[in-house]
């Protein structure tokens, strides 16, 4: 791969003042009780800010202040709600390369990705900002008496949601997952992962900026553990985003105490390559599948299926390109690849190719950590041969790591794709769109994408995007991400007094009328 040795002196981007990282840490919920937390840059591993850390106290006076600013809010019309976020959307837009500045610095992604991320917010805005008017107005519907009854459907915030967002996309999590909770008219409190704080912040100064009231969007920090239990036990709404593992605790705490939750948790997504797949064009795909973000992406792929008649094709194309990537840190457009988040985290992808190789596959390229470009960088690796036995087989990576494999049947291949505890995300290719979408529809996953490996469905805003299995509970986009946010209030109005017998009357008499008007009702299909 085309790497460049990392400068002796890396500047951080102009835009990201020592004043601006001491103004979003000061957003933080936290009476200093607690040590804060060294934010580093993760290209050079140097200090950036000392982040503040909530602590219980911290936390239910955060939800305490959410809940003041949120009875206000949510007493402001939808029209009203609506206008903050048309002008978040210009704002957005506007300082979208300062934004990806602060991603890049805390996240260490490369700009390409960064810029990217900052798009999402202005699309779900884009997109709510056409749908909410009409899904949050009142229904109403026939009642059981026609003419004389009515039945109304009332939607009404949850009240305060609790969202914890995670580093990969800590912007685009923490920010686009609060939209439409907010147009919803719910107040919000978020718990950034500490590593990529500062993006998330930004985003909220940037909605405060266009008029949403202070106090509404609440943040609190610290770790998991320290800070899980009071969070979820204040809130009356809880969006995560993030492993499994934890997903499985959250969900419990939410089901004790009776409130709802939307879970996007872990993937180990597979990619099917059909015969008659373009592999010029499926090797561009497979680049961004396995290593877009530096692999940190929940939908990207490790997991790739090929037909044995064109496996070693496929595989000399795409270690080729593999190894051409430009890997190296810069706040430029000009890398392909950039690093990952943190060391503890490189050791981790570190540790499930070397137990892979332990148990015999073979590293094709890749394979190692680059410290002379950066404390966290990780090799772009290809791996075929990797018994299913190995971490890496079964369990997911979230790196730039993937495994290649031969089948010798669709039927096989669909088999392999769905012999997994996950259901995310998956890809087909094939130039036989109706043949692709077929073997589509027999993958087992939230998200199935066919000739591109996940941008068309996770930016199809107007559709739901969740897992299945163990990837997850609930979906983000689309209807039910905007009324997932909201309560179901039914109310009923009777104009005169007719349910039930009248003064009087014998009850046969009345029980023979009533089953007489049903069934006039169903002839006349009156509702």
């Amino acid at each position: 791969m085309t790497t460049t040795p990392a400068p002796t002196r890396l500047d951080r981007p102009a835009s990201v003042t020592d004043e601006l990282l001491a103004r979003l840490a000061g957003r933080v919920s936290s009476d200093g009780s607690m040590a804060p937390w060294q934010l580093t840059e993760v290209y050079t591993g140097e200090k950036l800010v000392e982040l503040p850390q909530s602590s219980p106290a911290d936390i239910e006076r955060a939800f305490a202040a959410a809940r003041v600013a949120q009875a206000a809010w949510a007493r402001r019309s939808v029209e009203d709600r609506l206008r903050v976020f048309k002008r978040a959307h210009t704002l957005f837009l506007d300082h979208a390369q300062q934004t990806a500045d602060l991603i890049q610095v805390e996240s260490g992604k490369n700009r390409r990705m960064a810029i990217e991320e900052t798009c999402d917010p202005p699309m779900v805005m884009g997109h709510y900002l056409k749908r909410a008017k009409k899904l949050l107005a009142p229904t109403t519907r026939g009642g059981p008496v026609p003419f004389l009854t009515t039945s109304t459907e009332v939607r009404v915030p949850k009240g305060v949601v609790g969202i914890i967002g995670p580093w990969n996309f800590p912007f685009a999590t923490g920010i686009s997952d609060a939209i439409s909770a907010l147009m919803a008219g719910n107040g919000i409190v978020l718990k950034p992962d500490n590593k990529t704080a500062l993006s998330p912040l930004w985003g909220i100064e940037m909605l405060e900026q266009a008029g949403l009231p202070k106090g509404l969007f609440q943040v609190v920090c610290g770790e998991g553990g320290d800070v899980g239990p009071t969070f979820i036990d204040n809130a009356n709404y809880v969006m995560f985003t993030g492993s499994t593992a934890t997903g499985r605790v959250i969900g419990e705490r939410c089901g004790r105490n009776l409130i709802g939750c939307c879970l996007e948790l872990g993937g180990k997504n597979p990619m099917i390559v059909l015969e008659d797949a373009d592999l010029d064009e499926v090797v561009q795909g497979a680049i961004f599948g396995a290593f877009g973000n530096t692999g940190q992406i929940c939908m990207h792929i490790e997991r790739m299926y090929l037909p044995r008649s064109r496996y070693e094709e496929f595989k000399a194309k795409f270690v080729r390109v593999t190894e051409a990537l430009d890997v190296r840190a810069a706040y430029d457009f000009g890398p392909d690849l950039g690093s990952l988040v943190s060391v503890d985290h490189m050791e981790r992808v570190k540790s499930h190719v070397d137990d892979a190789v332990a148990k015999g596959a073979t590293v094709l390229t890749g394979g190692r950590p680059r410290p002379d470009l950066g404390p966290a960088f990780f090799e772009p690796t290809i791996l075929e041969n990797t018994p299913p036995d190995a971490i890496h087989a079964t369990i997911e990576t979230f790196g730039p790591v993937v495994s290649l494999y031969a089948y010798d049947t669709v039927d096989e291949a669909v088999a392999l794709a769905n012999d997994t505890d996950y259901g995310l995300n998956a890809s087909v290719w094939g130039t036989d769109l109706d043949r692709a979408t077929e073997v589509a529809r027999r993958i087992e996953s939230g998200n199935v994408n066919i000739n591109d490996i996940l941008a068309t469905a996770f930016a199809s805003k107007g559709t739901p995007s969740g897992g299945v299995k163990a990837s997850g509970v609930g979906a983000r986009h689309g209807d039910q991400g905007l009324l997932k946010y909201t309560d179901v209030q039914q109310l009923a109005v009777l104009k005169k007094q007719v349910m039930g017998a009248r003064p009087g009357q014998d009850y046969d008499e009345y029980v023979k009328g009533m089953l007489s008007g049903l069934k006039m009702m169903r002839k006349l299909r009156v509702r």
